[in-house]
Order: structure tokens, then sequence, then C-alpha cells
């Protein structure tokens, strides 16, 4: 699917290994295109090359619209964005805590785990908050 996507001029074409994330599928494969067009364009790609394969694609969603075309092959799921759509749902941070990997030159680059965010300091109650919490103050009522 990375070579198929890569065929038609894909930006940052992403293996993220999801075997040890989630029973859905083992690898989800991510890439962008400049346009709808180019967007649709990788996604024909896609299948026609899977078809050659006889690989069975199970469901394809998006393509009329072509903003975010999913590709669904039972063990790999492609996700082809319009770039500004891919930004926006951002994926691979999502997945971060998965092995990824950046598809150049015709192979797979395995990159680092992107750093995850700082735990919170453990110590006093309301400690590492930006803001107090608010306290209501009751009154009685005179009679």
């Amino acid at each position: 699917m990375a070579r198929a996507c890569s065929e038609k001029k894909a930006l940052d074409i992403t293996i993220v290994d999801m075997r040890k994330m989630s029973g859905v599928c083992e690898y989800f494969v991510i890439a962008s295109g400049t346009s709808t067009t180019q967007v649709r364009a990788i996604a024909d790609n896609i299948a026609r090359r899977l078809k050659e394969k006889d690989e069975r694609v199970r469901h394809v969603e998006g393509e009329r619209e072509g903003l975010w075309v999913l590709i669904d092959c039972q063990d790999v799921v492609a996700h082809v964005f319009f770039d500004k759509t891919r930004r926006f749902y951002d994926l691979e941070s999502l997945w971060a805590a998965a092995p990824q990997a950046r598809f150049r030159d015709g192979r797979p680059v395995f990159t680092s785990k992107r750093p995850k965010k700082p735990a919170r300091k453990k110590g006093r109650a309301g400690a590492g908050r930006s803001k107090p919490a608010k306290r209501t103050v009751s009154r009685k009522r005179k009679k």
C-alpha cells in the first residue's frame, strides 16, 4: 500500500504498527495529497495494486469527497488524507505509542516513538493545576 501511495507522489507516507495496539488491523498506512483529486488518485492506485495482487478490499469510504479516504483490507487499513484534514485529525499522535515508520525511497525507515506527554507530578492535592478549584460558600438564611 505504501508503495502504491508513493507511485502517485503522496506526501509523508507513514506506517503505524498496530499489532499490539488494536485487534482491528495489523498496520495503518497514512498518506497525504495536496488536492482532493490527488487523494482520490492515490486511493484508486492502492485499490488497483491490491486487485493486481488478488488482495480483497473489504471497504472503501470517503472517495467522493476526497478529504479522507479509508481503504480497509482487513490486516492493513490505508488512510489517505487531504493535507489539511490530516493535520486536523493527526492520527500519528493519536497512536503515538505504536511503532511508526516513514516510507522513503521505496522502503520503510523506522523512527523512534514520539515522546509522551510528561506525567503530572505527584504530591499534595491540587499540585500541577493551572487554576485552583472554585469554592462555593454556603450562607445560612435568616428566619
